[in-house]
């Protein structure tokens, strides 16, 4: 959901050779990214620019006052800029994970299966007597089964 939208002048290149057009952006609140700015320039600002990106070679190149205008990248900075979104996003779910697990584990605290005071003695108990030499017959039961949990 974009917060808003803001007008920005973008300008390509260096003082001798230049291109400044103002665009648009939608301004957007991405969780994780302090004190950062991260600008998708696409169709629009192909279209405003009359630039033709070419996605093989990492260029984009338009028309300038003194001729054409190259705009480039290496591929290791593509490849850094795919694993610090790959590594932003698992966090991401990772923590939206954590979040659901934190809520499970919370309601599974607060909504136990028993009761303390509502005891009763499960299916598979045996009755053992505390001190079989002494006369008062105190006994004490124990479970018989193991529970997985």
């Amino acid at each position: 959901m974009p917060l808003g939208q803001i007008d920005l002048p973008i300008t390509f290149r260096n003082p001798t050779n230049y291109r400044t057009e103002t665009l648009t952006f939608e301004v957007v609140g991405f969780h994780g990214f302090h004190e950062t700015y991260h600008a998708i320039v696409g169709c629009p600002c192909y279209a405003k620019f009359m630039a033709i990106p070419n996605y093989t070679y990492l260029k984009l190149k338009m028309l300038g006052p003194c001729g054409v205008i190259t705009i480039g990248t290496s591929f290791q900075r593509a490849y850094e800029c795919e694993v610090m979104c790959c590594k932003h996003t698992a966090t991401i779910v990772a923590s939206k994970e954590l979040a659901t697990i934190r809520e499970e584990v919370i309601e599974e605290v607060l909504a136990p299966k028993w009761s303390v005071r509502s005891f009763k003695p499960v299916e598979g108990t045996k009755e053992v007597l505390i001190d079989p030499s002494g006369f008062e017959g105190k006994a004490a039961r124990i479970g018989t089964t193991f529970f997985s949990k």
